[in-house]
């Protein structure tokens, strides 16, 4: 009787720790590899530098495209943007011009 009195000591004195200790190393690893965890956060951090440079970008060019819908306004029409919108548009050109047409985008 007493040895089983004293395994049940010994266990208490061993049960506990390593409880707390593998409560400590399971919170550990989904902090870092859990879906909330530093590799996680690691990665949205790359999503989110990607996403700004997109933004960036695609702000210059709705920028210029602002600009040159600013230069076809009543108030401010500017008379080489119109001739050029409107022989974009209407395919026409006069046979002493010479025309160099833009590459086209990749």
């Amino acid at each position: 009787m007493s040895l089983i009195r004293e395994l049940r000591i010994r266990a208490r004195h061993v049960l506990f720790p390593a409880a707390g200790l593998a409560a400590v190393f399971y919170f550990a690893w989904h902090g870092v590899n859990g879906e909330r965890g530093l590799l996680a956060w690691r990665s949205l951090q790359q999503e989110v530098s990607t996403a700004r440079s997109e933004f960036d970008r695609v702000r210059g060019e709705r920028e210029t495209l602002e600009h040159r819908v600013h230069l076809l306004y009543d108030q401010s029409l500017d008379p080489d943007m119109l001739d050029e919108s409107a022989r974009r548009l209407l395919n026409f050109g006069l046979p002493d011009e010479v025309i160099i047409p833009d590459p086209p985008p990749r």
